[in-house]
C-alpha cells in the first residue's frame, strides 16, 4: 500500500495498491477508524492463515463447558462480547441523531493485473488515525498488507456536547482549537445551529493561538420546548485554513407520552362533530380517528402502550412484537405501516436470540446463566411459530433446539403445587410443540387425565388438541367447561391475571368455531381494552389485542363506511372490508381543530379520538401505593449532598431505596427507572469491573443507557433493597432532573414516584 503517513481531513486522498510481483489479482480495501478496531482487538485478516490452515483430528469429543459457564456470571460476557446494554427497542421508529460518525469506509472487490492500481475518495471530518487494510486473492495465493495513519490539519477544532439533551436546558458548548507547527494571531470561531437548539449570546469570537497548543472557548445554547434532532457546527477560519465539526444531538422529553380519547355511537346515516384540542409539548402531538364495527378495543393507545414500554424482558419483548403479525387482519395498513411492522418483526426476532441458553429454551433477561423462564420460553416459541408462517425468515437451528427443549420439559414435567398455574405452562407448552407440527399426544394425555386441572389449562390444552387435528376431543373438553375466570392477577411465573386468560379461551372458541360463546367473551376484552383509565400489562395487552384479531378475521362482518372532515375542508370518503379503521389526523402544534364525522354504513359504528402528547417538565408529582420510595444523594464518603447547583466535574452517587410496606405477598419483576440530567454522565463501572465498590443490593438485571438506568429486582415483605449509581457532573449548565420511579411490571397498583425538580452545573473558575 502506498498511502500518505498523514492525511488531511475534507482533501482527497490518493491509496495506491500494487502486487509485489505484478501477478494478477482480487483484492478489496477497508479504511477504519483505529479506536473501533481496538475495541474488539481486530486484526487485517488473513485468509493464507484460514484457507490454509491444519485440519483438526477427526476425533468426536466432549466437555461440559456448556454445563459450567453460567457460574463465572456476568464477568465472563465482559470478556466475549462488545456493546451497550439491552439500547434496542423493537417498536423504535423515530429518527435518532448519529452523534459519532467514525471512519468505516470499503472498497472493492477489483482486479489488478500487473502495475499498480488507485483509489481515491475524501476524508471525512476526523481527528485520529485510521488502519488501511488490503486483502487479496487470486487462484489459490492469498496476501495482506495494512498501514497506519494520522489524520490531522493544521487547524483543527472539536466541539463537545452531552449524549442528548432536554426541553428547555441551557447547556455550555466548549470548543478546543488545535493548532499546528505554526503561529496562529487571528483565528475566528463561528457556530452555526439548526433544529430545536439556538444560540444563547455570543455567535462569533476571535482568539489567538500559538504553535503546537490547543485552547477551549465556550459558547451557550439554548434548548427549545420541543423534541428533534438538533444539528451544531463550528467553524473555525485562519486565513486560507478552514476546520469545522458538526454534532448531531437528540432533544428528547424523559416523560412519557399520555393519551386522552373521546369515544362517541354513530347510528347509521348519522353525523358528528368535535373539537381537536391538541396537549402537551409542540411536536408530540398526534390525533388518530378510530372507527370499528365491532365493540371498541381502543388499538391504537394500547399498541403505542406496547411499543413504547421501555423495558425488555423476554415477555415484554415478545408482547411488543407479537399482535403486530395480525394487525393486517384488524384494519388496513399503510405501506408506511406495513414496512414499519416488517422491521420491527425483524428486529424482535434478532432480539429474541439474545435470550437462547445452550439447552435452547430463553432465559428471562439478555445473557441468562439458564433457561429459566418456562412460559416466556413458550411465548417466544409461539411468536416465532407465527412470525415464520406469515413469512418471516426464522432461523432453523432457532426453531429446532426450541423443540427439543420444549419436548424434553414436556416429558419431564410434574405439577408444581407452589402455583396453581402449574398445569397453564404445561398446557400451553403442549400447544406451542402442536403449533410447530410436533405434537406430543402421550402429554397431552396425560395432562388431560390430571386431577383437579384448572379451567384455563383444560381451555389450552383443547386448544393443543384442536390444532393436532383432534377436534372432537377438543370439543368434549371444553363442553362443560365456564367462560368465568376467578378474579388473580401473578406478578411472575406466566404474568396472569383473568384477563389474559379470557383472551386464551377466546382463541380457543375461534378455533373450535364457536362463535356464539367466543362473542360473549370478546365484548367483556373489548370492555377492558377499550376503557382508557383500566390498567394492562404488557402480556394482558398482547394477548387480549392477537385474540381480537383472530376473532375479526375469522368473523366477517359488513363493509365499514364513513366519511370525516377536517376544519370544514374537503370531505374524505373511505371504506373497509376489515373491522377497523384508523385515520391519523394532522396537526399543527396545539392549534384546535374540528372534525366532523359521518356514518354511510348500515349498523352502529364505535367511533374514538385518541389525542396524545408528551407533558412538559415540572408536571409530575410524589406518589405511592403498595411500595415506599427513598432518593439521596451523597459524595464518596456517603455524606449527603445537594444535587441542585453541583460544580463542574464533581462526582457523586444517587442512592435509591426500595421498601415493602409487608401488607402483600411478594413483590415480583419490579422495574426501577432512573433517568438523569443531559449534562450528568453516568459512570458505568461495569467497564472496569469495579461495580462491588458501590456496595448496591442484589438485582436480577440492570440496563444502563446513555441518560438512564434501569434495575430490575424482587422484594420480600417487609425487605428494603438500595441501588446507587456513579455520577459526574460533566457539562456546565441549567438541566431538569427528570421524575423518578418504581413499579410492579405486571400489576399497576404497586408504584412509587419521585417527582422532578431543576439543576445546574457550575463551570470550575480557573486562574
Amino acid at each position: 500500500i502506498t498511502i500518505p503517513d498523514v492525511q488531511v481531513t475534507g482533501e482527497p486522498l490518493v491509496v495506491r495498491v500494487s502486487e509485489k510481483t505484478n501477478r494478477k489479482m482480487t483484492y478489496t480495501i477497508a479504511v477504519v477508524d483505529e479506536g473501533l478496531l481496538d475495541l474488539t482487538r481486530f486484526k487485517t485478516p488473513d485468509a493464507w492463515a484460514t484457507f490454509y490452515a491444519r485440519e483438526a483430528l477427526g476425533v468426536r469429543t466432549w466437555d461440559l463447558y456448556d454445563h459450567v459457564i453460567g457460574a463465572f456470571g456476568a464477568k465472563l460476557e465482559r470478556f466475549i462480547s462488545v456493546g451497550g446494554d439491552d439500547a434496542l427497542s423493537p417498536g423504535e421508529v423515530d429518527p435518532l441523531a448519529n452523534r459519532f460518525k467514525p471512519v468505516v469506509k470499503f472498497f472493492g472487490p477489483y482486479t489488478v493485473d500487473g502495475g499498480s492500481e488507485e483509489i481515491e475518495f475524501t476524508m471525512p471530518q476526523y481527528i485520529g488515525s485510521v488502519k488501511t487494510m488490503v486483502v487479496a486473492g487470486y487462484q489459490g495465493a492469498y496476501g495482506k498488507a495494512e498501514k497506519i495513519s494520522a489524520v490531522r490539519k493544521p487547524l483543527m477544532v472539536l466541539a463537545t456536547l452531552p449524549r442528548v439533551l432536554g426541553p428547555e436546558e441551557i447547556v455550555t458548548l466548549p470548543v478546543t482549537l488545535f493548532t499546528g507547527e505554526k503561529n496562529l494571531p487571528n483565528v475566528n470561531v463561528e457556530l452555526k445551529t439548526k433544529g430545536p437548539v439556538s444560540i444563547r449570546g455570543e455567535e462569533k469570537k476571535s482568539i489567538s493561538i500559538s504553535g503546537n497548543s490547543d485552547m477551549t472557548i465556550d459558547f451557550e445554547l439554548a434548548v427549545r420546548s420541543e423534541p428533534g434532532i438538533a444539528s451544531v457546527e463550528v467553524t473555525a477560519t485562519s486565513g486560507n485554513l478552514t476546520s469545522s465539526d458538526i454534532i448531531e444531538i437528540q432533544v428528547r422529553n424523559p416523560n412519557l407520552p399520555i393519551s386522552r380519547v373521546e369515544e362517541f355511537l354513530l347510528e347509521s346515516k348519522t353525523n358528528r362533530s368535535t373539537i381537536i384540542k391538541p396537549f402537551g409539548m409542540a411536536g408530540t402531538n398526534s390525533a388518530v380517528l378510530e372507527i370499528s364495527s365491532l365493540p371498541p378495543i381502543n388499538l391504537g393507545t394500547r399498541m403505542r402502550y406496547l411499543l413504547q414500554y421501555p423495558h425488555g424482558c423476554i415477555e415484554q419483548t415478545t408482547s411488543s412484537v407479537f399482535p403486530q403479525l395480525f394487525l393486517d387482519q384488524v384494519k388496513v395498513l399503510t405501506q408506511a405501516e406495513r414496512e414499519v411492522i416488517q422491521r420491527n418483526v425483524k428486529a424482535g426476532i434478532e432480539q429474541l436470540r439474545s435470550f437462547v441458553q445452550s439447552d435452547g429454551g430463553f432465559g428471562y433477561w439478555p445473557g441468562a446463566a439458564e433457561s429459566s423462564d418456562s412460559w416466556g420460553t413458550s411465548y417466544a416459541g409461539h411468536f416465532l411459530m407465527e412470525a415464520e408462517a406469515k413469512g418471516y425468515y426464522v432461523p432453523g437451528d432457532l426453531i429446532n433446539r426450541w423443540k427439543n427443549f420444549q419436548r424434553n420439559k414436556a416429558m419431564e414435567w410434574r405439577r408444581n403445587e407452589a402455583y396453581f398455574n402449574s398445569d397453564l405452562v404445561q398446557a400451553y407448552r403442549l400447544y406451542t410443540l402442536a403449533l410447530a407440527g410436533s405434537p406430543d399426544l402421550g402429554a397431552m394425555n396425560r395432562l388431560r387425565e390430571e386431577n383437579h386441572l384448572t379451567t384455563t389449562a383444560a381451555w389450552m390444552l383443547a386448544s393443543a388438541f384442536a390444532v393436532a387435528g383432534q377436534t372432537e376431543e377438543a370439543k368434549k373438553l371444553i363442553a362443560d367447561l365456564p367462560l368465568t375466570v376467578k378474579p388473580y392477577r401473578e406478578l411472575g411465573y406466566t404474568y396472569g391475571s383473568s384477563l389474559r386468560d379470557k383472551a386464551l379461551i377466546l382463541e380457543t372458541l375461534v378455533l373450535l368455531n364457536d362463535d356464539v360463546r367466543a362473542f360473549e367473551i370478546l365484548k367483556e376484552i373489548s370492555t377492558a381494552l377499550g376503557d382508557q383509565g383500566y390498567w394492562l400489562s404488557t402480556q394482558e395487552t398482547a394477548m387480549c389485542l392477537k385474540a381480537v384479531s383472530s376473532f375479526a378475521a375469522h368473523h366477517k362482518r359488513g363493509d365499514l363506511k364513513f366519511s370525516y372532515t377536517v376544519n370544514g375542508g374537503k370531505t374524505v370518503t373511505a371504506s373497509t372490508g376489515l373491522p377497523l379503521a384508523q385515520v391519523q389526523i394532522p396537526l399543527s402544534g396545539v392549534k384546535e381543530n374540528t372534525l366532523e364525522v359521518s356514518s354511510n354504513s348500515e349498523g352502529v359504528l364505535f367511533t374514538r379520538l385518541i389525542t396524545t402528547g408528551t407533558p412538559a417538565r415540572g408536571e409530575e408529582e410524589d406518589e405511592a401505593n403498595e411500595l415506599r420510595l427513598s432518593l439521596r444523594y451523597t459524595d464518596g464518603n456517603g455524606n449527603a449532598m445537594d444535587p441542585s447547583n453541583l460544580d463542574q466535574g464533581t462526582e457523586f452517587i444517587a442512592e435509591v431505596s426500595v421498601s415493602h410496606p409487608g401488607l402483600r405477598g411478594a413483590y415480583e419483576n419490579l422495574a426501577l427507572s432512573q433517568v438523569f440530567p443531559s449534562g450528568w454522565e453516568i459512570n458505568n463501572l461495569r467497564l472496569e469491573d469495579t461495580e462491588q465498590l458501590l456496595q448496591t443490593s442484589p438485582f436480577r438485571y440492570q440496563d444502563i443507557r446513555d441518560d438512564r438506568v434501569f434495575t430490575y429486582f424482587n422484594l420480600a415483605p417487609g425487605e428494603e433493597k438500595t441501588f446507587r449509581v456513579l455520577l459526574t457532573a460533566t457539562y456546565a449548565g441549567s438541566y431538569y432532573l427528570p421524575a423518578m420511579g418504581c413499579e410492579a411490571m405486571y400489576d399497576g397498583s404497586i408504584y412509587a414516584r419521585k417527582k422532578g425538580q431543576p439543576v445546574s452545573v457550575t463551570k470550575t473558575q480557573t486562574r
